[in-house]
């Protein structure tokens, strides 16, 4: 009798250690997709938010649109341009962009099943600015399976200075 009362609660005791054992892992995902977000974020964050494109002469000095020969965070979207090559370099030339299976910035270390995405909102006049495109709002959202985080960052222009 003394077996078998024992037996029941080893197997009782297993069955529940299993359990636990399989929900261990959702929160290492969970800081996984907050790291990618996040550093994405930053990375998106620190770019140039100007008139112009950092590479046009006339981007210290513009004061609008008008005073670039490439103007820059006009709903455009990096056209062209690339992430992992490099060529990202201003803020909404990540807008729209979509990543499977995360990579860092030079394409190595891919985190299968991590998928990353960027929304940018242009959300001056909601701030209160004359300007609806004086301030954007990046959203970037990290998903894995059937879970996903946001992070959500405003970023302000500050011309004529980058």
């Amino acid at each position: 009798m003394f077996m078998l009362i024992v037996s029941v609660g080893v197997v009782g005791l297993i069955s529940a250690l299993s359990t636990i054992t399989k929900s261990s892992a959702d929160p290492m995902r969970t800081k996984q997709m907050v790291a990618i977000a996040e550093g994405l974020l930053n990375e998106i964050l620190h770019q140039p938010f100007t008139w112009c494109d950092p590479d046009d002469p006339a981007a210290p000095t513009a004061q609008s649109y008008a005073g670039c020969a490439d103007p820059q965070n006009t709903g455009t979207h990096g056209a062209g341009e690339s992430r992992l090559a490099g060529t990202f370099d201003n803020v909404e030339d990540y807008g729209g962009y979509a990543a499977t299976d995360i990579a860092d910035a030079a394409g190595n270390n891919a985190m299968s099943g991590y998928d990353a995405r960027v929304a940018i909102t242009p959300v001056g006049t909601a701030l209160g600015l004359v300007d609806n495109r004086a301030a954007l709002s990046v959203t970037v959202t990290v998903t894995h399976g059937s879970e996903s985080f946001a992070l959500t960052g405003y970023r302000f222009r500050y011309a004529p200075r980058y």
